[in-house]
């Protein structure tokens, strides 16, 4: 029998770095369970696409999310990705849902 789950890979990435955007790359990997490198493919991805920013402090990167990126799907591009991750983290993100 085949695992899934509702969420993607990147989806929890995302919620990964939104939780501690300091955290290693190894560190990711082992909380969403899969290797160094998608994890690193995932991140530069969700860079290149504008979900995050990336900054190096020393020999470490820092990534910040950009809360007002809006969802990919056709079904969901009216809501942000602030939303998401204040759903499913209870990080509360700059993103005013009044706007």
């Amino acid at each position: 029998m085949t695992q899934w789950t509702f969420l993607t890979n990147h989806a929890h990435v995302l919620l990964c770095v939104a939780a501690n955007p300091d955290a290693r790359v190894r560190e990711i990997a082992q909380t969403v369970g899969v290797t160094e490198r998608a994890t690193q493919r995932i991140l530069t991805e969700l860079e290149d696409a504008g979900y995050l920013t990336k900054a190096r402090d020393g020999r470490r990167n820092r990534y910040t999310l950009n809360p007002e990126a809006r969802m990919r799907h056709p079904m969901d591009q009216e809501h942000h990705i602030g939303e998401l991750v204040t759903l499913l983290t209870a990080q509360p993100t700059e993103h005013d849902p009044a706007e």
